[in-house]
Protein backbone atom coordinates (compact mmCIF):
# COMPACT_ATOMS: atom_id res chain seq x y z
CA UNK A 1 0.00 0.00 0.00
CA UNK A 2 1.16 3.16 -1.11
CA UNK A 3 -0.48 5.76 1.35
CA UNK A 4 1.19 8.72 0.64
CA UNK A 5 -0.63 7.83 -2.81
CA UNK A 6 -3.69 7.82 -1.82
CA UNK A 7 -3.15 10.55 0.58
CA UNK A 8 -2.06 12.86 -2.64
CA UNK A 9 -4.93 11.49 -4.42
CA UNK A 10 -7.60 12.91 -1.97
CA UNK A 11 -5.61 16.60 -1.36
CA UNK A 12 -5.89 16.33 -5.79
CA UNK A 13 -9.32 16.02 -5.44
CA UNK A 14 -9.46 19.24 -3.72
CA UNK A 15 -6.42 21.09 -5.66
CA UNK A 16 -6.84 18.98 -9.17
CA UNK A 17 -6.81 22.53 -10.87
CA UNK A 18 -4.15 24.16 -9.19
CA UNK A 19 -1.45 21.32 -8.67
CA UNK A 20 -0.83 17.87 -10.54
CA UNK A 21 -0.92 14.87 -8.59
CA UNK A 22 2.85 13.99 -9.32
CA UNK A 23 3.44 17.56 -7.79
CA UNK A 24 1.34 16.77 -4.57
CA UNK A 25 3.29 13.80 -4.21
CA UNK A 26 6.89 15.11 -4.07
CA UNK A 27 5.58 18.19 -1.28
CA UNK A 28 4.13 15.34 0.51
CA UNK A 29 6.53 15.32 4.35
CA UNK A 30 7.10 12.68 6.89
CA UNK A 31 7.07 14.41 10.15
CA UNK A 32 9.91 14.51 12.48
CA UNK A 33 8.27 13.70 15.38
CA UNK A 34 4.97 11.20 15.33
CA UNK A 35 2.57 13.60 17.29
CA UNK A 36 2.94 15.48 14.26
CA UNK A 37 0.96 13.04 12.16
CA UNK A 38 2.20 10.26 10.06
CA UNK A 39 2.38 12.48 6.56
CA UNK A 40 2.40 16.17 6.61
CA UNK A 41 1.16 18.63 3.76
CA UNK A 42 2.37 21.79 3.42
CA UNK A 43 1.06 25.26 1.82
CA UNK A 44 3.70 27.36 0.88
CA UNK A 45 3.76 26.87 -2.53
CA UNK A 46 -0.23 27.70 -2.67
CA UNK A 47 0.62 31.07 -1.58
CA UNK A 48 1.22 32.84 -4.29
CA UNK A 49 -2.02 30.79 -6.61
CA UNK A 50 -4.60 31.71 -4.02
CA UNK A 51 -2.97 35.05 -2.53
CA UNK A 52 -3.46 34.20 0.70
CA UNK A 53 -1.36 32.99 4.01
CA UNK A 54 -0.17 29.67 3.73
CA UNK A 55 -1.96 28.89 7.26
CA UNK A 56 -5.16 30.29 6.16
CA UNK A 57 -4.75 28.45 2.78
CA UNK A 58 -4.24 24.80 5.35
CA UNK A 59 -7.10 25.71 7.43
CA UNK A 60 -9.70 26.53 4.19
CA UNK A 61 -8.31 23.03 2.00
CA UNK A 62 -7.84 21.28 5.14
CA UNK A 63 -11.08 21.02 6.43
CA UNK A 64 -12.04 19.25 2.86
CA UNK A 65 -10.06 16.49 2.73
CA UNK A 66 -11.27 13.15 3.10
CA UNK A 67 -10.07 9.81 2.63
CA UNK A 68 -11.06 6.55 4.19
CA UNK A 69 -7.77 5.84 4.89
CA UNK A 70 -7.37 9.19 7.39
CA UNK A 71 -8.30 8.55 10.83
CA UNK A 72 -7.78 12.58 11.66
CA UNK A 73 -6.55 15.93 10.63
CA UNK A 74 -4.39 18.15 12.32
CA UNK A 75 -3.60 22.01 11.30
CA UNK A 76 -0.51 23.40 11.81
CA UNK A 77 0.17 26.57 10.50
CA UNK A 78 0.67 26.13 7.25
CA UNK A 79 0.72 22.66 7.47
CA UNK A 80 -1.89 19.98 6.93
CA UNK A 81 -1.15 16.92 9.37
CA UNK A 82 -2.70 13.65 8.52
CA UNK A 83 -2.98 10.75 11.26
CA UNK A 84 -3.83 7.57 9.74
CA UNK A 85 -5.62 4.37 10.18
CA UNK A 86 -3.47 2.43 11.94
CA UNK A 87 -5.64 -1.08 11.17
CA UNK A 88 -6.38 -0.57 7.79
CA UNK A 89 -2.85 0.52 6.96
CA UNK A 90 -1.17 -2.25 8.75
CA UNK A 91 -3.27 -4.78 7.79
CA UNK A 92 -3.11 -3.63 4.16
CA UNK A 93 1.13 -3.77 4.50
CA UNK A 94 1.28 -7.36 6.14
CA UNK A 95 -1.09 -8.73 3.98
CA UNK A 96 1.30 -7.74 0.85
CA UNK A 97 4.15 -8.78 2.73
CA UNK A 98 2.89 -11.88 3.67
CA UNK A 99 1.90 -12.82 -0.23
CA UNK A 100 5.03 -11.30 -1.69
CA UNK A 101 7.25 -12.67 0.84
CA UNK A 102 11.32 -11.92 -0.52
CA UNK A 103 9.76 -10.56 -3.64
CA UNK A 104 8.30 -7.63 -1.43
CA UNK A 105 10.28 -4.29 -3.06
CA UNK A 106 10.91 -5.36 -6.74
CA UNK A 107 10.05 -2.71 -9.12
CA UNK A 108 9.73 -3.10 -12.93
CA UNK A 109 11.65 -0.46 -13.80
CA UNK A 110 14.71 -2.13 -15.75
CA UNK A 111 12.65 -3.83 -18.19
CA UNK A 112 15.31 -6.45 -18.08
CA UNK A 113 17.90 -4.48 -19.52
CA UNK A 114 21.85 -5.22 -19.45
CA UNK A 115 23.72 -3.68 -17.10
CA UNK A 116 27.54 -4.76 -17.17
CA UNK A 117 29.05 -3.42 -13.49
CA UNK A 118 32.98 -3.29 -14.01
CA UNK A 119 34.08 -3.96 -9.89
CA UNK A 120 36.77 -5.44 -8.05
CA UNK A 121 39.33 -5.79 -10.57
CA UNK A 122 42.91 -6.46 -8.11
CA UNK A 123 46.20 -7.20 -9.81
CA UNK A 124 47.32 -10.30 -10.39
CA UNK A 125 49.99 -11.86 -8.88
CA UNK A 126 49.41 -9.57 -5.72
CA UNK A 127 47.59 -10.07 -2.99
CA UNK A 128 43.89 -8.38 -2.30
CA UNK A 129 43.75 -5.90 0.05
CA UNK A 130 41.44 -4.18 2.01
CA UNK A 131 41.51 -1.49 -0.56
CA UNK A 132 39.73 -4.02 -2.68
CA UNK A 133 37.19 -4.29 -0.55
CA UNK A 134 35.04 -0.93 -1.57
CA UNK A 135 34.51 -1.63 -5.03
CA UNK A 136 34.14 -5.41 -4.78
CA UNK A 137 31.05 -5.12 -2.30
CA UNK A 138 29.48 -2.39 -3.55
CA UNK A 139 29.68 -3.45 -6.61
CA UNK A 140 27.88 -6.43 -5.89
CA UNK A 141 25.49 -4.41 -4.01
CA UNK A 142 24.83 -2.16 -7.21
CA UNK A 143 24.23 -5.54 -8.74
CA UNK A 144 21.40 -6.47 -6.62
CA UNK A 145 19.67 -3.67 -6.33
CA UNK A 146 19.37 -3.41 -10.48
CA UNK A 147 18.02 -7.07 -10.03
CA UNK A 148 15.41 -6.06 -7.44
CA UNK A 149 14.30 -3.12 -10.02
CA UNK A 150 14.06 -5.61 -13.01
CA UNK A 151 17.50 -5.04 -14.91
CA UNK A 152 20.17 -7.46 -15.56
CA UNK A 153 23.35 -6.82 -13.82
CA UNK A 154 26.73 -8.35 -15.40
CA UNK A 155 29.30 -8.32 -12.76
CA UNK A 156 32.32 -7.63 -14.37
CA UNK A 157 35.92 -8.48 -12.81
CA UNK A 158 38.45 -6.39 -14.65
CA UNK A 159 42.13 -7.93 -13.59
CA UNK A 160 44.91 -6.14 -13.54
CA UNK A 161 46.50 -8.81 -15.56
CA UNK A 162 48.56 -7.26 -18.53
CA UNK A 163 51.88 -4.35 -18.29
CA UNK A 164 55.61 -4.34 -17.78
CA UNK A 165 55.13 -5.72 -14.33
CA UNK A 166 54.73 -8.98 -15.92
CA UNK A 167 57.85 -8.60 -18.16
CA UNK A 168 59.38 -8.14 -14.39
CA UNK A 169 57.90 -10.98 -12.78
CA UNK A 170 58.47 -13.34 -15.70
CA UNK A 171 62.39 -12.34 -15.27
CA UNK A 172 61.94 -13.05 -11.08
CA UNK A 173 60.44 -16.21 -11.69
CA UNK A 174 63.50 -17.20 -14.44
CA UNK A 175 66.21 -16.47 -12.02
CA UNK A 176 64.40 -17.14 -8.45
CA UNK A 177 61.27 -19.14 -9.11
CA UNK A 178 60.35 -22.47 -7.86
CA UNK A 179 57.26 -24.34 -9.70
CA UNK A 180 56.56 -26.04 -6.22
CA UNK A 181 56.83 -22.99 -4.40
CA UNK A 182 54.42 -20.82 -6.63
CA UNK A 183 52.07 -23.75 -6.49
CA UNK A 184 52.33 -23.84 -2.86
CA UNK A 185 51.41 -20.79 -1.65
CA UNK A 186 51.13 -18.59 -5.58
CA UNK A 187 49.97 -15.11 -4.12
CA UNK A 188 52.29 -14.95 -1.84
CA UNK A 189 55.30 -16.32 -3.82
CA UNK A 190 54.63 -14.10 -6.90
CA UNK A 191 54.64 -11.07 -4.49
CA UNK A 192 57.85 -12.42 -2.89
CA UNK A 193 59.38 -12.59 -6.37
CA UNK A 194 58.49 -9.55 -7.48
CA UNK A 195 59.69 -7.60 -4.25
CA UNK A 196 63.55 -9.40 -4.70
CA UNK A 197 63.16 -8.22 -8.86
CA UNK A 198 63.05 -4.48 -7.42
CA UNK A 199 65.15 -4.91 -4.88
CA UNK A 200 67.77 -6.65 -6.49
CA UNK A 201 67.36 -3.81 -9.74
CA UNK A 202 68.58 -1.05 -7.59
CA UNK A 203 71.90 -2.62 -7.56
CA UNK A 204 71.60 -3.66 -10.83
CA UNK A 205 69.45 -1.97 -13.49
CA UNK A 206 70.35 -3.94 -16.51
CA UNK A 207 67.40 -6.15 -14.83
CA UNK A 208 64.65 -3.70 -15.73
CA UNK A 209 65.92 -3.88 -19.48
CA UNK A 210 65.65 -7.70 -19.21
CA UNK A 211 61.71 -6.97 -17.90
CA UNK A 212 60.91 -4.76 -20.50
CA UNK A 213 62.75 -7.35 -23.03
CA UNK A 214 60.41 -10.01 -21.47
CA UNK A 215 56.99 -8.27 -21.62
CA UNK A 216 57.40 -7.27 -25.43
CA UNK A 217 57.85 -11.11 -26.30
CA UNK A 218 54.66 -11.88 -24.08
CA UNK A 219 53.30 -8.69 -26.11
CA UNK A 220 54.88 -10.74 -29.59
CA UNK A 221 53.26 -13.68 -28.24
CA UNK A 222 56.45 -15.57 -27.17
CA UNK A 223 55.40 -19.26 -26.29
CA UNK A 224 57.29 -19.65 -23.00
CA UNK A 225 56.13 -16.03 -21.91
CA UNK A 226 52.69 -16.79 -22.82
CA UNK A 227 52.44 -19.51 -20.72
CA UNK A 228 53.86 -18.27 -17.41
CA UNK A 229 51.53 -15.31 -17.65
CA UNK A 230 48.58 -17.58 -18.43
CA UNK A 231 49.80 -19.64 -15.06
CA UNK A 232 50.37 -16.99 -13.08
CA UNK A 233 46.82 -15.63 -14.04
CA UNK A 234 45.10 -18.97 -13.45
CA UNK A 235 46.88 -19.09 -9.84
CA UNK A 236 46.01 -15.96 -8.89
CA UNK A 237 42.44 -16.29 -10.00
CA UNK A 238 42.09 -19.52 -7.99
CA UNK A 239 43.26 -17.38 -5.23
CA UNK A 240 41.33 -14.76 -5.06
CA UNK A 241 37.97 -17.14 -5.63
CA UNK A 242 38.71 -18.32 -2.39
CA UNK A 243 38.36 -14.95 -1.04
CA UNK A 244 35.04 -14.24 -3.68
CA UNK A 245 33.77 -17.58 -2.10
CA UNK A 246 33.57 -16.39 1.30
CA UNK A 247 31.99 -12.92 0.20
CA UNK A 248 29.44 -15.28 -1.91
CA UNK A 249 30.45 -13.23 -4.96
CA UNK A 250 30.67 -14.62 -8.44
CA UNK A 251 31.27 -12.84 -11.99
CA UNK A 252 29.83 -13.15 -15.27
CA UNK A 253 33.51 -12.34 -16.92
CA UNK A 254 37.17 -12.26 -15.81
CA UNK A 255 38.11 -10.30 -18.78
CA UNK A 256 40.54 -8.18 -17.90
CA UNK A 257 43.04 -5.85 -19.05
CA UNK A 258 44.93 -8.08 -21.79
CA UNK A 259 42.14 -9.26 -22.99
CA UNK A 260 41.70 -5.75 -25.30
CA UNK A 261 44.85 -6.05 -26.75
CA UNK A 262 43.55 -6.70 -30.09
CA UNK A 263 40.77 -4.47 -29.41
CA UNK A 264 42.72 -1.45 -29.05
CA UNK A 265 43.23 -0.69 -32.82
CA UNK A 266 39.87 -0.01 -33.97
CA UNK A 267 39.28 2.71 -31.52
CA UNK A 268 42.50 4.28 -32.91
CA UNK A 269 41.02 3.68 -35.98
CA UNK A 270 37.14 5.50 -35.12
CA UNK A 271 39.23 8.46 -33.63
CA UNK A 272 41.38 8.64 -36.53
CA UNK A 273 38.52 8.64 -38.72
CA UNK A 274 36.56 11.01 -37.39
CA UNK A 275 39.68 13.60 -37.50
CA UNK A 276 39.53 13.58 -33.29
CA UNK A 277 43.10 12.75 -33.16
CA UNK A 278 46.06 15.19 -32.69
CA UNK A 279 49.78 15.13 -32.28
CA UNK A 280 51.60 16.48 -29.44
CA UNK A 281 55.48 15.96 -28.95
CA UNK A 282 54.89 12.51 -30.72
CA UNK A 283 52.10 11.72 -28.49
CA UNK A 284 48.32 11.57 -29.69
CA UNK A 285 46.05 13.52 -28.17
CA UNK A 286 42.13 13.65 -28.41
CA UNK A 287 41.39 17.89 -27.04
CA UNK A 288 38.99 18.04 -24.39
CA UNK A 289 39.12 21.80 -23.69
CA UNK A 290 35.03 22.26 -24.40
CA UNK A 291 34.73 19.74 -21.89
CA UNK A 292 36.82 21.69 -19.71
CA UNK A 293 38.41 18.57 -19.14
CA UNK A 294 42.74 18.30 -19.82
CA UNK A 295 43.32 16.49 -23.23
CA UNK A 296 42.65 12.40 -23.51
CA UNK A 297 46.31 10.41 -23.78
CA UNK A 298 45.36 7.81 -26.42
CA UNK A 299 48.60 6.98 -27.54
CA UNK A 300 52.24 7.93 -26.38
CA UNK A 301 55.05 8.72 -29.00
CA UNK A 302 56.10 5.20 -29.01
CA UNK A 303 53.00 4.01 -30.20
CA UNK A 304 52.03 2.06 -26.79
CA UNK A 305 48.36 2.06 -25.97
CA UNK A 306 47.33 3.26 -22.28
CA UNK A 307 44.34 2.96 -19.83
CA UNK A 308 42.03 5.35 -22.07
CA UNK A 309 42.98 3.41 -24.82
CA UNK A 310 41.65 0.38 -23.29
CA UNK A 311 38.75 1.68 -21.83
CA UNK A 312 37.21 2.81 -24.80
CA UNK A 313 37.95 -0.79 -26.10
CA UNK A 314 36.35 -1.72 -23.06
CA UNK A 315 33.08 0.34 -23.45
CA UNK A 316 32.74 -0.18 -27.18
CA UNK A 317 33.17 -4.36 -26.63
CA UNK A 318 30.26 -3.97 -23.63
CA UNK A 319 28.28 -1.93 -26.03
CA UNK A 320 28.37 -4.42 -28.72
CA UNK A 321 28.24 -7.01 -26.94
CA UNK A 322 25.64 -6.50 -24.36
CA UNK A 323 23.56 -3.24 -25.82
CA UNK A 324 23.62 -2.31 -22.19
CA UNK A 325 21.29 0.01 -20.73
CA UNK A 326 23.40 1.62 -18.04
CA UNK A 327 27.44 0.79 -17.47
CA UNK A 328 28.51 0.90 -14.43
CA UNK A 329 32.12 1.33 -13.14
CA UNK A 330 32.45 1.04 -9.15
CA UNK A 331 36.31 2.66 -8.80
CA UNK A 332 37.37 4.99 -6.54
CA UNK A 333 36.81 8.55 -6.46
CA UNK A 334 40.50 9.78 -7.38
CA UNK A 335 39.79 8.13 -10.81
CA UNK A 336 37.02 10.42 -11.36
CA UNK A 337 38.77 12.77 -14.14
CA UNK A 338 39.26 9.41 -15.99
CA UNK A 339 35.72 8.73 -16.43
CA UNK A 340 34.60 12.07 -17.49
CA UNK A 341 37.36 12.22 -20.42
CA UNK A 342 36.01 8.36 -21.16
CA UNK A 343 32.88 9.62 -21.57
CA UNK A 344 33.73 13.41 -23.67
CA UNK A 345 35.74 11.19 -25.71
CA UNK A 346 32.99 9.08 -26.51
CA UNK A 347 30.70 11.32 -26.90
CA UNK A 348 32.91 13.53 -29.43
CA UNK A 349 32.83 10.28 -31.29
CA UNK A 350 29.71 10.73 -31.66
CA UNK A 351 28.48 7.62 -29.30
CA UNK A 352 25.55 8.84 -27.69
CA UNK A 353 25.49 5.76 -25.47
CA UNK A 354 27.91 7.32 -23.60
CA UNK A 355 25.22 9.53 -21.76
CA UNK A 356 24.22 5.85 -20.27
CA UNK A 357 28.00 5.52 -18.35
CA UNK A 358 28.12 5.98 -15.08
CA UNK A 359 31.33 6.25 -12.88
CA UNK A 360 30.35 5.15 -9.22
CA UNK A 361 33.06 6.61 -6.97
CA UNK A 362 33.46 5.59 -3.22
CA UNK A 363 35.73 6.90 -0.71
CA UNK A 364 38.43 5.43 1.60
CA UNK A 365 38.85 2.84 4.21
CA UNK A 366 41.00 4.39 6.83
CA UNK A 367 42.92 3.49 10.24
CA UNK A 368 42.99 6.11 12.67
CA UNK A 369 42.69 8.63 10.00
CA UNK A 370 45.00 6.99 7.71
CA UNK A 371 44.91 4.80 4.80
CA UNK A 372 43.70 1.59 5.17
CA UNK A 373 46.31 -0.42 2.33
CA UNK A 374 49.23 0.19 4.00
CA UNK A 375 50.35 -0.69 7.85
CA UNK A 376 53.80 -0.18 8.48
CA UNK A 377 54.76 -0.69 4.83
CA UNK A 378 53.05 -3.89 4.28
CA UNK A 379 49.57 -4.88 2.64
CA UNK A 380 46.47 -5.32 4.83
CA UNK A 381 45.14 -8.70 3.82
CA UNK A 382 41.57 -8.69 3.17
CA UNK A 383 41.23 -12.58 3.49
CA UNK A 384 43.39 -12.07 6.73
CA UNK A 385 40.57 -9.44 8.24
CA UNK A 386 37.63 -11.47 7.55
CA UNK A 387 39.74 -14.43 9.51
CA UNK A 388 40.13 -12.03 11.94
CA UNK A 389 36.52 -10.77 11.88
CA UNK A 390 35.04 -14.47 11.89
CA UNK A 391 36.94 -15.49 15.07
CA UNK A 392 35.91 -12.29 17.02
CA UNK A 393 32.11 -13.69 16.34
CA UNK A 394 32.79 -16.97 17.18
CA UNK A 395 34.22 -15.75 20.41
CA UNK A 396 31.03 -13.48 20.57
CA UNK A 397 28.64 -16.69 19.90
CA UNK A 398 30.38 -19.00 22.53
CA UNK A 399 29.68 -16.56 25.01
CA UNK A 400 26.23 -15.87 24.35
CA UNK A 401 25.22 -19.28 22.58
CA UNK A 402 27.50 -22.12 23.62
CA UNK A 403 25.18 -24.44 22.44
CA UNK A 404 24.42 -23.49 19.08
CA UNK A 405 24.37 -25.98 16.26
CA UNK A 406 26.71 -25.16 13.56
CA UNK A 407 28.65 -22.16 15.05
CA UNK A 408 31.44 -22.42 13.03
CA UNK A 409 29.62 -21.53 10.12
CA UNK A 410 27.40 -19.37 11.47
CA UNK A 411 30.69 -17.40 12.71
CA UNK A 412 31.57 -17.14 8.93
CA UNK A 413 28.81 -15.40 8.23
CA UNK A 414 28.62 -13.02 10.92
CA UNK A 415 32.04 -11.99 10.80
CA UNK A 416 32.50 -11.79 6.88
CA UNK A 417 29.08 -10.10 7.24
CA UNK A 418 30.31 -7.64 9.41
CA UNK A 419 33.03 -6.29 7.42
CA UNK A 420 30.69 -5.96 4.39
CA UNK A 421 27.68 -4.33 6.35
CA UNK A 422 30.29 -2.21 7.89
CA UNK A 423 31.54 -1.16 5.19
CA UNK A 424 28.04 -0.63 2.99
CA UNK A 425 26.41 1.21 5.89
CA UNK A 426 28.81 4.42 5.26
CA UNK A 427 27.79 7.17 2.65
CA UNK A 428 29.44 5.60 -0.87
CA UNK A 429 31.60 8.83 -1.19
CA UNK A 430 32.46 8.55 2.71
CA UNK A 431 35.81 7.94 4.20
CA UNK A 432 35.46 5.96 7.27
CA UNK A 433 37.68 4.27 10.02
CA UNK A 434 38.12 0.56 10.59
CA UNK A 435 38.33 -0.75 13.76
CA UNK A 436 37.58 -4.47 13.40
CA UNK A 437 36.68 -5.01 17.27
CA UNK A 438 33.60 -2.25 16.97
CA UNK A 439 32.62 -4.10 13.35
CA UNK A 440 31.69 -7.49 14.94
CA UNK A 441 29.56 -6.38 17.69
CA UNK A 442 26.24 -7.77 18.47
CA UNK A 443 25.16 -3.93 19.67
CA UNK A 444 24.94 -0.89 17.82
CA UNK A 445 24.56 0.03 14.06
CA UNK A 446 26.66 -3.39 12.78
CA UNK A 447 25.63 -6.15 10.65
CA UNK A 448 25.74 -8.45 13.66
CA UNK A 449 23.27 -6.32 15.20
CA UNK A 450 20.87 -6.70 12.73
CA UNK A 451 21.26 -10.37 11.83
CA UNK A 452 20.79 -11.32 15.75
CA UNK A 453 17.42 -9.23 15.58
CA UNK A 454 16.09 -11.32 12.70
CA UNK A 455 17.38 -14.30 14.61
CA UNK A 456 15.36 -13.38 17.62
CA UNK A 457 12.42 -12.79 15.35
CA UNK A 458 12.78 -16.34 13.55
CA UNK A 459 12.86 -17.34 17.50
CA UNK A 460 9.81 -16.17 18.32
CA UNK A 461 8.03 -17.96 14.81
CA UNK A 462 9.62 -21.16 16.24
CA UNK A 463 8.01 -20.98 19.51
CA UNK A 464 4.73 -20.12 18.28
CA UNK A 465 5.18 -23.01 15.88
CA UNK A 466 4.08 -20.77 12.53
CA UNK A 467 5.94 -20.17 9.59
CA UNK A 468 3.82 -19.36 7.14
CA UNK A 469 0.40 -16.58 6.94
CA UNK A 470 -2.84 -16.71 4.87
CA UNK A 471 -2.83 -13.34 3.07
CA UNK A 472 -6.22 -13.30 3.26
CA UNK A 473 -6.66 -12.50 7.15
CA UNK A 474 -6.85 -9.58 8.66
CA UNK A 475 -3.73 -8.43 9.91
CA UNK A 476 -4.91 -4.88 11.62
CA UNK A 477 -3.06 -3.27 14.57
CA UNK A 478 -3.02 -0.22 16.32
CA UNK A 479 -0.42 0.16 18.85
CA UNK A 480 2.55 2.79 18.36
CA UNK A 481 5.10 -0.07 19.01
CA UNK A 482 3.67 -1.83 15.89
CA UNK A 483 3.29 1.52 13.94
CA UNK A 484 6.78 2.51 14.08
CA UNK A 485 7.71 -0.96 12.22
CA UNK A 486 4.68 -1.30 9.61
CA UNK A 487 5.84 2.40 8.63
CA UNK A 488 9.12 1.24 7.66
CA UNK A 489 7.75 -1.79 5.78
CA UNK A 490 5.50 0.33 4.11
CA UNK A 491 8.33 2.12 3.34
CA UNK A 492 10.62 -0.52 1.77
CA UNK A 493 9.40 -0.11 -2.41
CA UNK A 494 10.43 3.24 -1.83
CA UNK A 495 13.66 2.81 -0.03
CA UNK A 496 14.88 0.07 -2.57
CA UNK A 497 13.87 3.26 -5.10
CA UNK A 498 15.86 5.89 -3.61
CA UNK A 499 18.79 3.06 -3.39
CA UNK A 500 18.86 3.00 -7.12
CA UNK A 501 18.30 6.50 -7.87
CA UNK A 502 21.58 7.18 -5.85
CA UNK A 503 23.60 3.78 -6.80
CA UNK A 504 23.70 3.89 -3.04
CA UNK A 505 23.64 1.02 -0.85
CA UNK A 506 23.95 2.39 2.38
CA UNK A 507 20.01 3.54 2.08
CA UNK A 508 19.34 -0.35 2.35
CA UNK A 509 21.56 -0.81 5.45
CA UNK A 510 20.82 2.26 7.07
CA UNK A 511 16.57 0.81 6.43
CA UNK A 512 17.65 -2.43 7.85
CA UNK A 513 19.45 -0.88 11.00
CA UNK A 514 16.11 1.46 11.23
CA UNK A 515 14.09 -1.77 11.06
CA UNK A 516 16.21 -3.69 13.82
CA UNK A 517 15.52 -1.41 16.02
CA UNK A 518 11.96 -0.82 15.60
CA UNK A 519 11.65 -4.59 16.21
CA UNK A 520 13.50 -4.88 19.38
CA UNK A 521 11.71 -1.80 20.16
CA UNK A 522 8.26 -3.50 19.67
CA UNK A 523 9.42 -6.88 21.04
CA UNK A 524 9.98 -4.99 24.11
CA UNK A 525 7.06 -3.27 24.64
CA UNK A 526 4.46 -5.58 23.33
CA UNK A 527 4.20 -9.57 24.39
CA UNK A 528 3.17 -10.95 21.08
CA UNK A 529 3.16 -14.42 22.10
CA UNK A 530 0.41 -13.83 25.01
CA UNK A 531 -3.35 -15.39 24.17
CA UNK A 532 -4.58 -12.26 22.99
CA UNK A 533 -7.38 -11.09 20.06
CA UNK A 534 -4.25 -9.68 18.10
CA UNK A 535 -1.81 -12.21 18.36
CA UNK A 536 -2.11 -13.75 14.91
CA UNK A 537 -1.49 -9.93 13.34
CA UNK A 538 1.54 -9.64 15.99
CA UNK A 539 3.12 -12.47 14.56
CA UNK A 540 2.73 -11.87 11.01
CA UNK A 541 4.69 -8.54 11.72
CA UNK A 542 7.45 -10.25 13.11
CA UNK A 543 7.07 -12.87 9.91
CA UNK A 544 6.93 -9.68 7.75
CA UNK A 545 10.10 -8.21 9.31
CA UNK A 546 11.94 -11.67 9.28
CA UNK A 547 11.58 -11.44 5.53
CA UNK A 548 12.55 -7.94 4.64
CA UNK A 549 15.62 -8.10 7.36
CA UNK A 550 16.44 -10.97 5.44
CA UNK A 551 16.08 -9.11 1.74
CA UNK A 552 18.05 -6.22 3.02
CA UNK A 553 20.82 -8.47 4.32
CA UNK A 554 20.68 -10.36 1.01
CA UNK A 555 20.69 -7.49 -1.31
CA UNK A 556 23.52 -6.03 0.84
CA UNK A 557 25.83 -9.43 0.28
CA UNK A 558 25.22 -10.69 3.97
CA UNK A 559 24.15 -14.23 5.10
CA UNK A 560 20.87 -14.36 7.28
CA UNK A 561 21.56 -17.34 9.92
CA UNK A 562 18.11 -18.07 11.47
CA UNK A 563 20.06 -19.02 14.43
CA UNK A 564 22.82 -16.98 16.43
Amino acid sequence: MDYKQIIAEAIHEQLHENLELNEIKNLLEKPKHTDHGDVAFPTFQLAKLFRKNPAQIAQEVGESISSPLIDRKQIVGPYINFFLKKETVSSAVLKEVVAEKNNFGNLKIGNGGNVPIDMSSPNIAKPMSMGHLRSTVIGNSLANIFEKVDYTPIRINHLGDWGTQFGKLITAYKKWGSEEDVRKDPIKELLRLYVKFHTVAEDDPSLEDEGRLWFRKLEDGNPEAVELWTWFREESLNEFNKVYDRLNITFDSTNGEAFYNDKMEEVVNILDDKHLLSADQGAHIVDLEKYDLNPALIMKSDGATLYMTRDLAAALYRKNTYDFAQALYVVGQEQSNHFKQLKAVLKEADFEWSDDIHHIPFGLITKDGKKLSTRKGKVVLLEEVLNEASSLALKQIEEKNPELPNKETVAEQVGVGAVVFHDLKNDRLNNFDFTIEEVVQFEGETGPYVQYTRARAMSILNKAGVSDFDASNDFGLSDEYSWEVIKLLQEYPHTVKRAFDNYEPSIIAKHAIHLAQSFNRFYANVRVLDEHEEKDARLALVFAVTEVLKEDLRILGVEAPNEM
